[in-house]
């Protein structure tokens, strides 16, 4: 099997501000999605969340705050999941809560160096 990332993405400003309990329910949906990857002994690293802020690093030594704010859609988070193809990560994939939230997931295959 090969290693997939799955990288999340969404456009933080158009998210609406969620009550602890909506907040709550969101994070059971991501649970029990990830446990279901992880049932069927597919998942690698179930990842993190990523804070709005950063640092980008550019030829020259060039520092400027990141993420790039020209662009709508931030990555919100990742995981590390094992699937025989691209398609079959794929699939893994379209369970994602993110997608629910007007969201998307990249997926990409991981190769090993």
């Amino acid at each position: 099997m090969k290693d997939f990332l799955l990288i999340f993405r969404t456009d933080i400003a158009a998210m609406p501000k969620r009550s602890p309990e909506e907040m709550q329910a969101s994070t059971k949906r991501w649970m029990d999605w990830i446990g279901g990857i992880a049932a069927q002994n597919k998942l690698t690293d179930r990842g993190n969340r990523l804070v709005q802020t950063g640092k980008v690093l550019n030829p020259g030594n060039v520092i400027t705050d990141g993420p790039y704010t020209e662009i709508k859609e931030s990555i919100v988070g990742y995981s590390i999941v094992k699937a025989n193809t691209e398609e079959e990560a794929t699939e893994l994939a379209k369970g994602c809560p993110i997608l629910s939230a007007g969201g998307n997931v990249e997926i990409r295959e991981i190769s090993v160096l």
